[in-house]
């Protein structure tokens, strides 16, 4: 990988991670709070979404379609959150399981939550 000037190891042709990470400015691993941050409020936007159809247009937008939809949702964006977050450590000696499982937890019961108590 050819590394910008002041990068790298003055012409040898190798480069370190150090070299990479100067260069990028902040390795990806330690990214697993933006991503998870990101997939709760994506959650609450899908929730938020289809709360304008049950509340504000529920002629137009039934409640088991909007509790349908909630749910294929949150499973397309639990499933986009765990491969984010095993692509982003894969390689590294960083282990977030315990974070994925209790965040994947939460929404689990948060979509049960709002699927049976929300527009009835």
């Amino acid at each position: 990988m050819t590394l910008p000037k002041g990068f790298g190891s003055g012409g040898a042709g190798g480069s370190s991670s150090a070299d990479v990470e100067r260069m990028i400015g902040r390795r990806v691993e330690n990214m697993t709070g933006m991503i998870t941050i990101s997939f709760i409020a994506a959650w609450l936007a899908t929730f938020g979404g289809t709360a304008a159809g049950y509340f504000y247009y529920p002629w137009a937008y039934p409640t088991p379609s909007g509790h349908f939809a909630f749910i294929v949702l949150t499973i397309i964006e639990a499933i986009g959150y765990i491969f984010c977050v095993k692509v982003m450590e894969e390689g590294s000696n960083k282990n977030s399981n315990g974070l994925v499982a209790a965040v994947i937890g939460a929404v689990t019961v948060g979509t049960l939550f709002i699927t049976l108590f929300v527009g009835k």
